[in-house]
């Protein structure tokens, strides 16, 4: 899948979206108070040849990945509450579900509630009043119809995060990401994944997002044994927070590093056949040649 490290280019076009934002960018008052950078309207394309798609302007791997990766694979279970995230090894949603950010949505504390990444992708509801997990189903047309165009998975349950005077909100924080397209070439047996972000933390949530999305192609892989040749990802509202900048400046006095290799441990995984039996220590980083961590604010 991944060419050698001394054939790998540097690849420098995270840092070319946060300078494009810095410069060319609209200031606007949000929600989390106070003013974001924002450009709508940014994509990312990397070439699975040349390396997992893990920035290296700062160190993404230890506590970072295992944080990705526990959120991801517990959404695919059908994780909606802090218990059943920790579960997984994703402790970091415990700000934004108090008791008192709970309240406002009519949720118990701890739930992120109906409209959430786990419970629309495990348990979307339906007309039939039967719930429809969307992983199951998709898995299963990828692999009976692979030449479909219609190998989506989504995260927006409207009813739950539609807002308005008749209408309350049933999610502690409407999914930012999420929307999956895989999509196939199967003379090749060969597919992409085409990630869609809605609202995107450029400096701390995204690098979180395409380690995610890109993961996920790496367990596909393994289930279905076709090559993951491209990763895309295109941002809705690409935003910096005001309390971001600096450090967002500094980061931009990195110099891109090679991308890494990230793969599935084979022998540990060579009786799994349901993309939700993955787990964080299934996934190996090799080649991985970053900047020192640093630690970005992030409003809630």
């Amino acid at each position: 899948m991944y060419k050698q490290v001394s054939e790998r280019k540097a690849d420098s076009q995270y840092q070319d979206l946060l300078r494009k934002i810095l410069k060319e960018g609209r200031s606007s008052g949000v929600i989390q108070g106070e003013d974001a950078i924002r450009i709508i309207g940014l994509q990312l394309r990397y070439d699975m040849s040349n390396g997992f798609p893990m920035i290296t302007e700062r160190d993404m791997s230890g506590p970072f990945l295992k944080a990705a990766l526990g959120e991801h694979i517990a959404f695919l279970n059908g994780a909606r509450t802090q218990a059943e995230l920790e579960k997984f090894g994703c402790k970091f949603w415990s700000r934004w579900v108090t008791k008192e950010k709970c309240a406002i949505f009519g949720l118990p504390e701890g739930d992120l509630g109906p409209g959430s990444y786990g419970a629309a992708w495990a348990n979307f509801p339906t007309s039939e009043g039967e719930p429809f997990n969307q992983i199951t189903h998709l898995m299963q047309q990828i692999k009976e119809k692979p030449y479909l165009r219609t190998h989506i998975l989504t995260p927006w349950i409207p009813q739950y995060t539609i807002q308005h005077n008749g209408l309350n909100r049933k999610v502690v924080v409407a999914p930012c990401h999420g929307w999956v397209h895989v999509v196939t070439y199967p003379e090749q047996k060969e597919f992409a994944i085409h990630h869609f972000q809605r609202s995107s933390d450029m400096p701390v949530g995204v690098p979180f997002n395409i380690i995610q999305y890109a993961a996920f192609g790496l367990m596909l892989q393994k289930l279905i044994g076709w090559k993951f040749v491209e990763y895309i990802h295109t941002f809705s509202d690409g935003h910096i927070y005001e309390s971001q900048v600096k450090h967002v400046e500094e980061l931009l006095q990195r110099e891109p590093r090679k991308l890494p290799t990230v793969r599935i441990d084979e022998e540990a995984t060579k009786n799994i056949t349901d993309i939700r039996d993955f787990r964080q220590e299934h996934f190996i980083v090799e080649d991985y040649n970053p900047h020192p961590k640093m630690t970005i604010p992030t409003p809630v």
